[in-house]
């Protein structure tokens, strides 16, 4: 029994009874997810990839295109066909997750679903109604220190492909701000479609700020990371840096590299630890392939990184930017506070 026990076959109980664990001696999982396109899907390729060979499991991974469904649904079902122990996947296509659930399901895999919640398997990622409270409270904050609490519009980027992790964001965010403020106004709330790349959300920034006065203040949530970065690239485009603040999501090195700047309009990235995904991911196949009860959704955690923390939990960027920073500067910084503003909104 000893010899079952190390092998992976057996588990001891409490009460010194086993039980078997229905596995073979080593572990076999997938992993499907486009591994390219920004910092945060390579960081959570690779941290599995590395938790998965510390726990001495097998893992197949197999790259695709976040919109492309017959390379979706062809790796889904090569990984039915690999006869993977458990599937995991990272699906940005909320359509496209639920078409590779109903294949595993079929198929009797179980699997774990990262960042978009779909029925039939088990939710690993953000909170994302608290991520974006997290984020609501972050730019209130700003607003209150920085401007005295005046404050014309409220910029939620959003995307085509908005989901029910958006929606829930983006409730999160007002939620957060309200908490700071108060009464909000919903009139003042703009929800921008810029997609979750940059130079997309970049252009859908630049056309606002051309019909809003020079003098307005803008708080913005971006959906993720690169949705923020091109809207701070419009901001600077347009020289507005003193009358925006700018919160992300993920804290991926795309984020991480604006906060460090100085006089940067991104001021703070909810983060996500991308970096960590691998090692909770494991441990959660490893409770459902042992039959233990999982709760139907596992969270990340979640931290609000700005120019006061950085240095402490990514120092890599902090070194680097104190390398190569050159002063600030603080030409058009300075923001008046508009004739629509108020001292509280």
């Amino acid at each position: 029994m000893s010899t079952l026990e190390a092998r992976g076959y057996v588990q001891r109980l409490d009460d010194k009874r086993y039980r078997a664990t229905k596995r073979r001696r080593r572990i076999l999982l997938g992993y499907s997810a486009p591994f390219s396109g920004n910092t945060f899907r390579q960081d959570v390729v690779a941290s599995l990839r590395q938790a998965a060979t510390a726990a001495g499991m097998d893992l197949v991974t197999h790259d695709n295109r976040a919109d492309d469904a017959q390379q979706v649904m062809r790796n889904a079902k090569a990984m039915v066909d690999q006869r993977v122990d458990l599937a995991i996947f990272f699906q940005p296509v909320e359509s496209l997750g639920h078409m590779m659930a109903d294949q595993f399901a079929s198929a009797r895999v179980p699997f774990i679903t990262v960042e978009r919640p779909i029925q039939g398997g088990v939710y690993f990622g953000a909170n994302n109604y608290l991520a974006g409270k997290l984020a609501g409270q972050a730019l209130g904050r700003y607003a209150r220190d920085h401007w005295q609490g005046a404050f014309d519009e409220i910029v939620l980027l959003e995307g085509a492909y908005t989901s029910t992790n958006v929606h829930a964001r983006s409730a999160g965010v007002l939620v957060g701000l309200r908490e700071v403020f108060g009464h909000l106004d919903e009139s003042r709330v703009i929800h921008l479609h810029g997609n979750p790349s940059t130079d997309t959300s970049q252009q859908a920034m630049a056309t606002l700020l051309d019909r809003l006065p020079g003098e307005a203040r803008l708080l913005v949530s971006g959906f993720n990371d690169l949705s923020a970065v091109g809207a701070a690239n419009a901001v600077r485009a347009a020289g507005r840096e003193g009358c925006v603040a700018i919160v992300g999501h993920n804290a991926m090195g795309e984020g991480r590299a604006q906060i460090v700047q100085p006089g940067s309009p991104f001021i703070a990235s909810v983060a996500y630890f991308p970096e960590r995904y691998g090692q909770k991911l494991v441990d959660i196949a490893v409770h459902l392939l042992d039959g233990d009860a999982v709760p139907p959704a596992v969270y990340t955690d979640h931290l609000v990184i700005d120019r006061t923390n950085i240095a402490e939990v990514y120092p890599a960027e902090w070194e680097y930017a104190a390398e190569t920073a050159v002063a600030a500067n603080t030409t058009n910084l300075h923001c008046t506070v508009g004739a629509g503003s108020t001292e509280r909104p």
